[in-house]
């Protein structure tokens, strides 16, 4: 797949088939993906790949303690709820999604499951959490070069016939996800990536949300 057609075809997947996705072609993603640029090339990422029966208890974990009320313990800061222009693309997505899926507005079961799809890992047949090292936090480059190694990741996975959404939904019970994972007390939990083969049926796969054009996005300074 040519590069262009990787940036420009590559969407977020939240279904995806049953079908597993073997270990070599994942390495082979992480291996490009590992490409990106780091700050004076720390690279402070870590994977941790989950399929099978842990990734099926980290599901029912998080599933279980998000319907029971157990507050989120995400790792890495939130920061502020989203507003203005930002918050306006967050909900314009959202009714995008909804859309779709034909969930209606007062559809609360419809709006919960559609929640849960998230804490599930979009039921997709692998789950990769990235993680830094916890000698780096509070640096505020680490979390900027595992945005990086994440976007390489999914477009990596993209060029391979692979689907991917980047979520915060599925590490946010963080103890279900260190547990079932074996993930070492030395690392911060970062991001969660659905990843696996898109079911081109699934409706909310058609979405591709509008992005802001350059002229929106960048000022150029010293041109004529």
């Amino acid at each position: 797949m040519e590069f262009d057609d990787v940036i420009m075809g590559r969407r977020s997947i939240r279904g995806y088939l049953d079908k597993p996705v073997p270990r070599d072609l994942i390495e082979e993603v992480l291996t490009l993906a590992m490409r990106a640029p780091s700050s004076m090339n720390t690279q402070p990422w870590n994977f941790h790949v989950i399929t099978g029966e842990p990734l099926a208890r980290i599901r029912a974990g998080n599933t279980e303690r998000t319907l029971a009320g157990v507050p989120d313990s995400r790792e890495f800061r939130k920061g502020v709820p989203f507003a203005g222009v930002h918050r306006d693309r967050q909900v314009e997505v959202a009714k995008q999604l909804f859309g779709a899926m034909g969930i209606e507005r007062d559809d609360k079961a419809a709006r919960q499951d559609w929640v849960l799809r998230g804490f599930r890992q979009f039921d997709a047949p692998v789950c990769v959490i990235i993680t830094y090292d916890k000698v780096l936090d509070g640096s505020d480059d680490t979390p900027f070069d595992c945005g990086a190694v994440t976007t390489a990741l999914v477009n990596a996975a993209w060029s391979r016939g692979l689907g991917c959404v980047i979520n915060s939904q599925g590490i946010m019970q963080s103890p279900v996800v260190r547990e079932q994972a074996g993930i070492p007390d030395d690392q911060v939990i970062m991001k969660a990536v659905a990843l696996g083969w898109p079911d081109d049926s699934f409706p909310a796969n058609a979405v591709v949300p509008d992005r802001k054009s350059v002229t929106e996005a960048a000022t150029f300074v010293g041109f004529d």
